[in-house]
Protein backbone atom coordinates (compact mmCIF):
# COMPACT_ATOMS: atom_id res chain seq x y z
CA UNK A 1 0.00 0.00 0.00
CA UNK A 2 1.26 3.44 -0.92
CA UNK A 3 1.22 6.19 1.68
CA UNK A 4 -1.39 8.82 0.79
CA UNK A 5 -0.49 12.50 0.59
CA UNK A 6 -2.88 13.33 3.43
CA UNK A 7 -1.29 10.78 5.75
CA UNK A 8 2.20 11.87 4.71
CA UNK A 9 1.43 15.50 5.55
CA UNK A 10 -0.12 14.46 8.85
CA UNK A 11 2.96 12.45 9.87
CA UNK A 12 5.22 15.27 8.69
CA UNK A 13 3.31 17.82 10.83
CA UNK A 14 3.56 15.51 13.83
CA UNK A 15 7.33 15.21 13.45
CA UNK A 16 7.77 18.94 12.84
CA UNK A 17 5.81 19.71 15.99
CA UNK A 18 7.82 17.23 18.08
CA UNK A 19 11.19 18.42 16.74
CA UNK A 20 10.21 22.08 17.27
CA UNK A 21 9.24 21.45 20.92
CA UNK A 22 12.47 19.52 21.60
CA UNK A 23 14.56 22.17 19.83
CA UNK A 24 12.95 25.06 21.73
CA UNK A 25 13.28 23.29 25.09
CA UNK A 26 16.92 22.41 24.56
CA UNK A 27 17.71 25.90 23.26
CA UNK A 28 16.26 27.47 26.42
CA UNK A 29 18.40 25.19 28.60
CA UNK A 30 21.53 26.00 26.58
CA UNK A 31 20.71 29.72 26.66
CA UNK A 32 20.42 29.68 30.46
CA UNK A 33 23.79 27.93 30.72
CA UNK A 34 25.41 30.43 28.35
CA UNK A 35 23.88 33.33 30.29
CA UNK A 36 25.37 32.10 33.56
CA UNK A 37 28.75 31.62 31.87
CA UNK A 38 28.71 35.10 30.31
CA UNK A 39 27.79 36.70 33.63
CA UNK A 40 30.70 34.86 35.25
CA UNK A 41 33.16 35.90 32.53
CA UNK A 42 32.10 39.56 32.62
CA UNK A 43 32.05 39.84 36.41
CA UNK A 44 35.38 41.70 36.49
CA UNK A 45 34.88 43.91 33.43
CA UNK A 46 32.67 46.86 32.61
CA UNK A 47 29.97 45.14 30.59
CA UNK A 48 26.35 45.95 31.35
CA UNK A 49 23.52 43.46 31.24
CA UNK A 50 22.48 44.82 27.82
CA UNK A 51 25.87 43.80 26.41
CA UNK A 52 25.62 40.37 28.04
CA UNK A 53 22.14 39.88 26.61
CA UNK A 54 23.33 40.96 23.16
CA UNK A 55 26.22 38.48 23.32
CA UNK A 56 23.83 35.74 24.40
CA UNK A 57 21.48 36.38 21.47
CA UNK A 58 24.41 36.54 19.02
CA UNK A 59 25.72 33.16 20.18
CA UNK A 60 22.32 31.45 20.32
CA UNK A 61 22.04 30.56 16.58
CA UNK A 62 25.35 28.66 16.66
CA UNK A 63 24.15 26.81 19.76
CA UNK A 64 21.00 25.93 17.83
CA UNK A 65 23.05 24.36 15.05
CA UNK A 66 24.96 22.26 17.59
CA UNK A 67 21.85 20.90 19.33
CA UNK A 68 19.82 20.27 16.17
CA UNK A 69 20.75 16.53 15.87
CA UNK A 70 19.73 15.97 19.51
CA UNK A 71 16.49 17.86 18.92
CA UNK A 72 15.72 15.63 15.93
CA UNK A 73 16.49 12.50 17.98
CA UNK A 74 14.42 13.50 21.02
CA UNK A 75 11.64 15.08 18.97
CA UNK A 76 11.45 12.00 16.75
CA UNK A 77 11.28 9.70 19.77
CA UNK A 78 8.54 11.84 21.34
CA UNK A 79 6.50 11.80 18.13
CA UNK A 80 6.82 8.08 17.47
CA UNK A 81 6.13 7.19 21.11
CA UNK A 82 2.95 9.31 21.15
CA UNK A 83 1.75 7.92 17.82
CA UNK A 84 2.38 4.37 19.02
CA UNK A 85 0.62 5.03 22.34
CA UNK A 86 -2.39 6.47 20.47
CA UNK A 87 -2.41 3.42 18.17
CA UNK A 88 -2.04 5.66 15.09
CA UNK A 89 0.97 3.73 13.83
CA UNK A 90 -0.69 0.44 14.75
CA UNK A 91 -3.64 1.29 12.51
CA UNK A 92 -1.35 2.51 9.73
CA UNK A 93 0.74 -0.65 9.80
CA UNK A 94 -2.39 -2.83 9.97
CA UNK A 95 -3.55 -1.18 6.74
CA UNK A 96 -0.36 -2.26 4.99
CA UNK A 97 1.92 0.76 5.57
CA UNK A 98 5.48 -0.35 6.37
CA UNK A 99 7.79 1.28 8.89
CA UNK A 100 9.88 2.67 6.03
CA UNK A 101 6.84 4.30 4.44
CA UNK A 102 5.66 6.17 7.51
CA UNK A 103 9.25 7.24 8.29
CA UNK A 104 9.71 8.66 4.79
CA UNK A 105 7.84 11.96 5.54
CA UNK A 106 10.05 12.45 8.61
CA UNK A 107 13.22 11.75 6.59
CA UNK A 108 12.17 14.20 3.87
CA UNK A 109 11.32 16.75 6.58
CA UNK A 110 14.70 16.56 8.31
CA UNK A 111 16.49 16.68 4.95
CA UNK A 112 14.69 19.96 4.23
CA UNK A 113 15.46 21.24 7.73
CA UNK A 114 19.11 20.26 7.31
CA UNK A 115 19.32 21.95 3.91
CA UNK A 116 17.78 25.11 5.38
CA UNK A 117 20.22 25.16 8.29
CA UNK A 118 23.21 24.61 5.96
CA UNK A 119 22.32 27.08 3.19
CA UNK A 120 20.36 29.82 5.00
CA UNK A 121 20.68 29.56 8.77
CA UNK A 122 24.43 28.86 8.79
CA UNK A 123 25.42 32.14 7.05
CA UNK A 124 23.22 34.09 9.48
CA UNK A 125 24.72 32.25 12.44
CA UNK A 126 28.27 32.88 11.15
CA UNK A 127 27.66 36.63 10.82
CA UNK A 128 26.17 36.86 14.32
CA UNK A 129 28.95 34.76 15.87
CA UNK A 130 31.55 36.99 14.22
CA UNK A 131 29.95 39.96 15.97
CA UNK A 132 29.90 37.96 19.22
CA UNK A 133 33.65 37.38 18.98
CA UNK A 134 34.20 41.11 18.44
CA UNK A 135 32.27 41.90 21.63
CA UNK A 136 34.09 39.10 23.44
CA UNK A 137 37.45 40.60 22.43
CA UNK A 138 36.29 44.08 23.45
CA UNK A 139 34.84 43.27 26.86
CA UNK A 140 36.34 39.95 27.98
CA UNK A 141 39.53 38.69 26.34
CA UNK A 142 40.95 42.00 25.11
CA UNK A 143 42.47 40.20 22.12
CA UNK A 144 41.77 41.31 18.58
CA UNK A 145 42.68 39.56 15.37
CA UNK A 146 46.24 40.31 14.30
CA UNK A 147 46.10 38.48 11.00
CA UNK A 148 44.09 38.63 7.79
CA UNK A 149 44.35 36.52 4.66
CA UNK A 150 43.07 37.82 1.33
CA UNK A 151 43.64 37.19 -2.35
CA UNK A 152 46.47 39.77 -2.22
CA UNK A 153 48.37 37.80 0.41
CA UNK A 154 48.89 37.75 4.17
CA UNK A 155 48.61 40.77 6.48
CA UNK A 156 49.92 40.79 10.08
CA UNK A 157 49.61 43.64 12.55
CA UNK A 158 51.75 44.03 15.65
CA UNK A 159 52.30 46.84 18.16
CA UNK A 160 55.78 47.53 19.54
CA UNK A 161 56.38 49.59 22.68
CA UNK A 162 59.76 51.27 22.25
CA UNK A 163 60.38 53.09 25.51
CA UNK A 164 57.62 55.68 25.77
CA UNK A 165 56.85 55.55 22.05
CA UNK A 166 54.43 53.16 20.44
CA UNK A 167 55.06 51.82 16.96
CA UNK A 168 52.74 49.77 14.84
CA UNK A 169 54.18 47.41 12.23
CA UNK A 170 51.99 46.09 9.44
CA UNK A 171 53.47 43.14 7.54
CA UNK A 172 52.39 42.06 4.09
CA UNK A 173 53.64 38.86 2.48
CA UNK A 174 52.65 37.03 -0.67
CA UNK A 175 53.49 33.54 0.67
CA UNK A 176 54.08 31.72 3.93
CA UNK A 177 56.00 28.63 4.90
CA UNK A 178 54.40 27.38 8.10
CA UNK A 179 57.53 25.63 9.35
CA UNK A 180 59.02 28.38 11.50
CA UNK A 181 56.57 30.87 9.93
CA UNK A 182 58.76 32.17 7.13
CA UNK A 183 57.26 34.97 5.03
CA UNK A 184 58.27 35.66 1.43
CA UNK A 185 58.29 38.99 -0.48
CA UNK A 186 57.67 40.99 2.65
CA UNK A 187 56.69 44.65 3.00
CA UNK A 188 56.68 46.21 6.50
CA UNK A 189 54.92 49.53 7.05
CA UNK A 190 55.83 51.31 10.29
CA UNK A 191 53.44 53.82 11.86
CA UNK A 192 53.94 56.05 14.88
CA UNK A 193 51.63 58.10 17.07
CA UNK A 194 48.33 59.10 15.44
CA UNK A 195 49.10 56.61 12.65
CA UNK A 196 51.91 58.82 11.33
CA UNK A 197 53.89 57.05 8.59
CA UNK A 198 57.50 56.49 9.72
CA UNK A 199 58.94 54.24 7.07
CA UNK A 200 58.76 51.13 4.92
CA UNK A 201 60.97 48.07 4.66
CA UNK A 202 61.01 45.68 1.72
CA UNK A 203 62.54 42.30 2.53
CA UNK A 204 63.05 39.11 0.55
CA UNK A 205 62.03 36.99 3.55
CA UNK A 206 61.07 37.40 7.20
CA UNK A 207 61.35 34.58 9.74
CA UNK A 208 59.64 34.54 13.12
CA UNK A 209 62.22 33.61 15.74
CA UNK A 210 62.17 33.78 19.52
CA UNK A 211 60.78 37.27 20.29
CA UNK A 212 62.20 38.56 16.97
CA UNK A 213 61.30 39.01 13.33
CA UNK A 214 64.45 38.31 11.29
CA UNK A 215 64.25 40.21 7.99
CA UNK A 216 66.69 39.29 5.21
CA UNK A 217 67.91 41.40 2.27
CA UNK A 218 66.12 44.56 3.38
CA UNK A 219 65.60 47.87 1.57
CA UNK A 220 64.63 50.71 3.95
CA UNK A 221 62.66 53.74 2.83
CA UNK A 222 61.84 56.70 5.10
CA UNK A 223 60.33 60.13 4.36
CA UNK A 224 63.00 62.65 3.36
CA UNK A 225 65.79 60.04 3.21
CA UNK A 226 67.47 58.08 0.46
CA UNK A 227 66.75 54.33 0.35
CA UNK A 228 69.30 52.18 2.20
CA UNK A 229 70.04 48.47 2.10
CA UNK A 230 70.82 46.06 4.95
CA UNK A 231 71.44 42.34 4.81
CA UNK A 232 69.60 41.67 8.09
CA UNK A 233 67.16 43.59 10.29
CA UNK A 234 65.75 42.41 13.62
CA UNK A 235 62.35 43.61 14.86
CA UNK A 236 61.11 42.90 18.36
CA UNK A 237 57.81 41.06 18.64
CA UNK A 238 55.63 39.38 21.26
CA UNK A 239 53.92 37.20 18.65
CA UNK A 240 54.27 33.45 18.44
CA UNK A 241 53.35 31.05 15.65
CA UNK A 242 50.46 29.75 17.73
CA UNK A 243 49.08 33.24 18.36
CA UNK A 244 49.20 34.08 14.68
CA UNK A 245 47.48 30.86 13.63
CA UNK A 246 44.83 31.36 16.33
CA UNK A 247 44.04 34.74 14.77
CA UNK A 248 42.60 33.15 11.65
CA UNK A 249 38.90 33.61 11.23
CA UNK A 250 37.28 30.70 13.04
CA UNK A 251 35.40 28.34 10.68
CA UNK A 252 32.16 28.90 12.59
CA UNK A 253 32.35 32.66 11.86
CA UNK A 254 32.47 32.05 8.10
CA UNK A 255 29.43 31.37 5.97
CA UNK A 256 29.03 27.96 4.38
CA UNK A 257 29.20 29.77 1.02
CA UNK A 258 32.38 31.71 1.94
CA UNK A 259 34.37 28.76 3.24
CA UNK A 260 35.51 27.24 -0.11
CA UNK A 261 36.99 30.57 -1.23
CA UNK A 262 38.62 31.16 2.16
CA UNK A 263 40.09 27.64 2.13
CA UNK A 264 41.62 28.21 -1.31
CA UNK A 265 43.03 31.58 -0.21
CA UNK A 266 44.44 30.09 2.99
CA UNK A 267 46.16 27.24 1.16
CA UNK A 268 47.46 29.60 -1.52
CA UNK A 269 49.04 31.71 1.23
CA UNK A 270 50.83 28.61 2.52
CA UNK A 271 48.76 27.82 5.63
CA UNK A 272 46.98 24.60 6.44
CA UNK A 273 43.21 24.85 5.98
CA UNK A 274 42.45 21.45 7.46
CA UNK A 275 40.23 22.85 10.25
CA UNK A 276 38.18 24.93 7.83
CA UNK A 277 37.93 22.10 5.31
CA UNK A 278 36.87 19.74 8.10
CA UNK A 279 34.16 22.13 9.28
CA UNK A 280 32.87 22.62 5.73
CA UNK A 281 32.48 18.90 5.10
CA UNK A 282 31.00 18.33 8.57
CA UNK A 283 28.41 21.05 7.87
CA UNK A 284 27.64 19.51 4.49
CA UNK A 285 27.09 16.09 6.08
CA UNK A 286 24.68 17.53 8.64
CA UNK A 287 21.44 16.56 6.83
CA UNK A 288 22.66 12.94 6.60
CA UNK A 289 23.23 12.90 10.36
CA UNK A 290 19.67 14.18 10.90
CA UNK A 291 18.31 11.30 8.82
CA UNK A 292 20.37 8.90 10.94
CA UNK A 293 18.84 10.41 14.10
CA UNK A 294 15.34 9.70 12.76
CA UNK A 295 16.23 6.04 12.17
CA UNK A 296 17.82 5.76 15.64
CA UNK A 297 14.69 7.37 17.15
CA UNK A 298 12.52 4.80 15.37
CA UNK A 299 14.60 1.88 16.68
CA UNK A 300 13.92 2.90 20.29
CA UNK A 301 10.35 4.25 19.97
CA UNK A 302 8.19 1.71 18.12
CA UNK A 303 7.71 -0.76 20.95
CA UNK A 304 4.05 -1.14 21.97
CA UNK A 305 3.35 0.21 25.51
CA UNK A 306 1.62 -2.99 26.59
CA UNK A 307 4.84 -4.92 26.01
CA UNK A 308 6.60 -2.82 28.66
CA UNK A 309 10.14 -1.44 28.76
CA UNK A 310 9.26 1.73 26.80
CA UNK A 311 10.94 4.07 29.30
CA UNK A 312 14.10 1.98 29.28
CA UNK A 313 14.19 2.07 25.48
CA UNK A 314 13.78 5.86 25.44
CA UNK A 315 16.66 6.26 27.91
CA UNK A 316 18.74 3.92 25.76
CA UNK A 317 17.92 6.03 22.71
CA UNK A 318 19.07 9.24 24.43
CA UNK A 319 22.27 7.53 25.58
CA UNK A 320 22.84 6.31 22.02
CA UNK A 321 22.55 9.90 20.81
CA UNK A 322 25.24 11.04 23.24
CA UNK A 323 27.46 8.11 22.21
CA UNK A 324 27.08 9.13 18.55
CA UNK A 325 27.96 12.73 19.50
CA UNK A 326 31.04 11.61 21.44
CA UNK A 327 32.29 9.33 18.67
CA UNK A 328 31.62 12.03 16.08
CA UNK A 329 33.76 14.54 17.99
CA UNK A 330 36.46 11.88 18.42
CA UNK A 331 36.59 11.15 14.69
CA UNK A 332 36.57 14.91 13.94
CA UNK A 333 39.57 15.33 16.25
CA UNK A 334 41.46 12.65 14.31
CA UNK A 335 40.53 14.43 11.08
CA UNK A 336 41.71 17.82 12.31
CA UNK A 337 45.00 16.35 13.47
CA UNK A 338 45.57 14.87 10.03
CA UNK A 339 45.54 11.27 11.27
CA UNK A 340 42.76 10.33 8.85
CA UNK A 341 41.56 12.02 5.62
CA UNK A 342 39.29 15.02 6.15
CA UNK A 343 36.44 13.71 3.95
CA UNK A 344 36.46 10.36 5.74
CA UNK A 345 36.48 12.01 9.17
CA UNK A 346 33.64 14.39 8.28
CA UNK A 347 31.33 11.94 6.52
CA UNK A 348 32.03 8.63 8.30
CA UNK A 349 30.13 9.37 11.56
CA UNK A 350 26.95 10.41 9.71
CA UNK A 351 27.08 7.50 7.27
CA UNK A 352 27.90 4.95 9.97
CA UNK A 353 25.06 6.23 12.18
CA UNK A 354 22.73 6.04 9.17
CA UNK A 355 23.74 2.45 8.39
CA UNK A 356 23.56 1.34 12.03
CA UNK A 357 20.12 2.92 12.47
CA UNK A 358 18.87 1.37 9.24
CA UNK A 359 20.37 -2.01 10.08
CA UNK A 360 18.82 -2.12 13.54
CA UNK A 361 15.45 -1.07 12.15
CA UNK A 362 15.63 -3.82 9.54
CA UNK A 363 16.51 -6.35 12.25
CA UNK A 364 13.73 -5.39 14.65
CA UNK A 365 10.97 -4.64 12.15
CA UNK A 366 11.63 -6.85 9.14
CA UNK A 367 14.04 -9.42 10.55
Amino acid sequence: MRLTLTLSLYIGRKFLHGIAIAFAGMLVIVALGDLVELIRRTADVKAGFAVILEMLLLKLPESGIQILPFAVLIGGMMTLTNMTRNNELVVARASGVSVWQFLMPAIILVLLIGAFFVTVFNPISAALLSRFEQLEAQFITGRTSMLAVSSSGLWIRQVEHDGGAVKEHIFHATKVEQEGLKLSEVIVFTLGDNNKFIGRMDAATATLEQKKWHLHNVTINAPGQLPSHLDDVMLNTDLTTGQIQDSFASPVTLSFWQLPTFIRTLEKAGFSAIHHRMYWHATLSGPVLLCAMILVAAVFSLRLPRRGGVTLLIVAGVITGFVVHFLTNLVYAFGQSGEIPVILAAWAPSLIALMVGGGLLLHFEDG
